[in-house]
């Protein structure tokens, strides 16, 4: 799929410039063939105007710089030819042009097998024709093809060379996106089949007539467990599907961050406890943000539950909230075994658990890629770093 978009990406592109340069050639052209038209037509009526000022001595039109000739026809019959650059003595070929000029039917045309443009005109000496040479026209015209292909070759495959690049640089996100779409599919499918496979299992011993009456209590359980445990997974899919397609309602109230953290942390207080961790919090009072106080907490809840979850006891937790200029700074430092530099990059992506064995326990490798979209739809940043003895998650948002 990703190839056809790149081939697709190409050609529409190439039809484009294509489009482009097909157009620009065509109006030089046009302007081109316009401009030497109308020279040429103007050079004829000047000479029409007056045909023999030219055998003045010293004088010539400024404005004649194309090859002509006149035939000029006598009221008696006869037929004299003057012109420099052509030769007039053939007087049957002059009589053919005067007689084609005239069948014409027009004051002023183009004799296209003869290679001549003509202007008739009539003075008192009688009737005059002035023929333009045209194959000055022509051979300009030829060689603005020539250079209108030659540059449009070049410029196609210099084009189709730029567009190889740019539809690798334009498809990456979208080849990103689609190999992030497969790799969440399957985890989540391999997710979802342990749990479905338990309960199928111990729902196929339930119903056996072997089972005890203690066993059949125990599948039960088990299915019941496992049944919350898809339920959970559900829930952090749909938070995180809510959050990517713009659930998140930005600026839209201002928030006191430093008593949302508080009230936040409060019951996690004998969760903690009882896996004999202490709990620390302080944060720095009048510290406000715009945002949604709903994901601001979750947020926060899944950074204390992370702790949680992956903390060493004994040992203490600590969550502080401070100002720092524009922005403010929420961390959240817990003891434990260091993470690696590697582990610190993959620890927000989906369904990544740095502890394999949590993968049973209600933790599904969600929460911090959840955080992380909340995060960003608030214009915040958020990243771990390790340090001898423990981690530390930090969030930096911009203050209202």
């Amino acid at each position: 799929m990703i190839g056809r978009l790149r081939t697709k990406f190409v050609l529409i592109n190439m039809g484009l410039v294509l489009t482009v340069l097909l157009v620009m050639f065509a109006l030089v052209f046009g302007i081109t063939r316009q401009d030497l038209e109308q020279e040429s037509e103007r050079m004829l009526k000047t000479v029409a105007a007056e045909p023999f000022r030219m055998l003045r001595p010293g004088e010539e039109f400024d404005e004649v710089q194309i090859p002509y000739f006149v035939i000029q026809l006598s009221p008696g019959g006869s037929l004299a030819a003057v012109g420099g650059y052509f030769d007039l003595t053939d007087e049957e070929t002059l009589w053919e042009l005067l007689d084609a000029a005239r069948a014409d039917g027009q004051e002023m045309g183009v004799l296209k097998e003869y290679g001549f443009r003509y202007c008739i005109g009539r003075s008192r000496w009688g009737e005059c024709v002035v023929f333009a040479d045209m194959s000055s026209e022509e051979s300009t015209l030829s060689n603005l093809i020539r250079t209108c292909l030659v540059i449009g070759a070049v410029s196609l495959a210099a084009f189709f060379v730029i567009s190889l690049f740019l539809a690798r640089w334009a498809v990456r996100p979208v080849e990103k996106a689609w190999e992030q779409q497969k790799q969440f599919v399957a985890d989540a499918s391999h997710e979802l089949k342990t749990p479905l496979t338990v309960i199928l299992t111990n729902a196929e011993l339930l119903r056996s007539p072997a089972s005890s009456e203690a066993d059949r209590g125990q599948y039960a359980d088990s299915i019941l467990t496992m049944a919350r445990q898809m339920r959970g997974l559900v829930g952090s899919l749909l938070d995180l599907a809510r959050v990517e397609n713009g659930a998140v309602r930005t600026g839209a109230e201002r928030v006191d961050l430093s008593v949302l953290t508080e009230d936040a942390a409060l019951p996690f207080e004998p969760l903690f406890f009882e896996r004999e961790l202490t709990l620390d919090s302080a944060a720095e009072p009048g510290i406000f943000v715009s945002g949604s106080p709903q994901h601001l907490r979750q947020t926060v809840e899944i950074l204390l539950d992370n702790a949680l979850k992956y903390s060493a006891a004994p040992g203490t937790v600590r969550v502080r909230l401070s100002r720092q200029g524009r922005h403010c700074l929420l961390s959240v430092a817990s003891p434990g075994e260091p993470l690696s530099k590697r582990e610190l990059e993959d620890i927000f992506k989906r369904f990544y658990r740095a502890d394999k064995a949590r993968a049973m326990n209600e933790s599904y490798g969600l929460g911090l890629a959840i955080a992380r979209e909340i995060v960003a739809e608030h214009r915040g940043k958020i990243w771990a770093e390790s340090a001898p003895g423990g981690n530390t998650f930090y969030v930096e948002l911009p203050c209202a």
